[in-house]
C-alpha cells in the first residue's frame, strides 16, 4: 500500500526542528486517495470478526472512523479529549514523554461483549491508542483490532500495544 505515501506531504522540522510530520491533509484532500484509504482501511477489518463499535481517537480519529464505521456496518464512538462530552464519561490516564494527558468516552459508549475496532491516523508511541483500548476494555467490550493510516516504525507503539492486533495502511 506505499502507493499512498505519493500523497502524504513530510514537512521537516515541524513542530520542532529535528522532527518530520507526515501530513495527512494533502491525502484527505485528493477525492481518488481519500476513497482508496478508506476503502483499503475497510477491507483490512472485513477479515476480522464482525465489528460493532468503531471507536475513533480526536482529533484525525474523526476523520476516517465515521467511513470506516459506514463501511462496516457499525457504529462510531469519538474518544475525546476532556470537557469535550456532554454525558457521564469514563478516563483514562496516559504519560506522555514530558508529563500526562487524558482522554475520555461516554460512559454508555459500548457495552459488555461489543466487538470494537480503535482507529487514528498515526501510531506512534502507542500511549492514547493504549489508553483507548484500556477505557474500552474497563467497559467490557473487546477490543478486535486497532488501525492506523501511518505506523512510525521507529518508534515503539506498536511494541506498547503487544497483545493487540495493529493494523497499518503505510510505513515509515
Amino acid at each position: 500500500m506505499d502507493d499512498l505515501k505519493s500523497y502524504i506531504r513530510e514537512v521537516r522540522d515541524f513542530p520542532k526542528p529535528g522532527i518530520n510530520f507526515y501530513d495527512i491533509t494533502t491525502l484527505l484532500k485528493d477525492p481518488h486517495a481519500l476513497r482508496m484509504t478508506v476503502d483499503r482501511f475497510a477491507w483490512m477489518f472485513t477479515r476480522k470478526p464482525p465489528i460493532d463499535k468503531v471507536v475513533g481517537i480526536e482529533s484525525r480519529g474523526f476523520m476516517f472512523g465515521p467511513s470506516l464505521a459506514y463501511s462496516l456496518n457499525a457504529g462510531f464512538v469519538p474518544v475525546r479529549k476532556p470537557g469535550k462530552l456532554p454525558a457521564a464519561t469514563v478516563s483514562e490516564t496516559y504519560e506522555l514523554e514530558y508529563g500526562e494527558d487524558r482522554i475520555e468516552m461516554h460512559a454508555d459508549a459500548v457495552e459488555a461483549g461489543e466487538r470494537v475496532l480503535i482507529v487514528d491516523d498515526v501510531i506512534a508511541t502507542g500511549g492514547t491508542a493504549l489508553a483507548a483500548a484500556s477505557m474500552v476494555r474497563r467497559r467490557g467490550a473487546q477490543v478486535v483490532a486497532l488501525g492506523f493510516i501511518i505506523e512510525l516504525t521507529f518508534l515503539p507503539g506498536r511494541e506498547k500495544l503487544a497483545g493487540y492486533e495493529v493494523e497499518s495502511l503505510i510505513r515509515y
